[in-house]
């Protein structure tokens, strides 16, 4: 069964549920459809389009003592599968986690000192900062501001839902 994308009231990604789940927020009026497929699904009075984007009606509050943990998988879906210092998206298996504070220089894994590096790239900048490296980091690395990132990933990423999700 396909997935949905489900969207807080203000538009923040809240998580990624069935269509089924999605079909019955829509029925019972607390969610509302943005992005839809051509096909419906029907019953004998009634014909919905299949969701695939929709934002609840209501604000659900979202705990902010929620912490989203620090793994390999969480840092590349945070920088979208994408080279930090060239822009270069090569297979997962090219990629690594650079620490950009290198840990022998006293650096810590943290949320604010790893980024996503192709193989080039890390090992060019090797046991040195990027301004010793003469290197630009395209986006500063920060904490994800969403949990519904720990659900993202390219398996069931959708065409329609890059709009709402970075």
């Amino acid at each position: 069964m396909s997935s949905v994308l489900v969207l807080n009231a203000t538009y923040e990604p809240l998580s990624i549920v069935s269509i089924r789940r999605a079909v019955v927020l829509l029925l019972k009026e607390k969610a509302e459809v943005l992005e839809a497929a051509e096909n419906a699904l029907r019953a004998q009075d009634v014909a919905i389009p299949v969701p695939l984007v929709i934002r609840m009606v209501y604000y659900v509050r979202i705990p902010h003592s929620t912490m989203l943990p620090l793994s390999r998988r969480t840092v590349m879906a945070r920088d979208q599968y994408t080279c930090q210092y060239c822009g270069a998206t090569p297979i997962r298996a090219e990629l690594t986690i650079d620490h950009i504070m290198p840990r022998s220089r006293g650096g810590v894994t943290d949320w604010d000192n790893v980024v996503v590096a192709c193989r080039s790239c890390n090992q060019k900048k090797g046991n040195r900062t990027p301004r010793e490296a003469q290197m630009q980091i395209m986006r500063p690395p920060q904490r994800p501001r969403y949990v519904a990132l720990a659900f993202l990933g390219e398996s069931t990423h959708r065409e329609v839902w890059s709009k709402y999700l970075y």
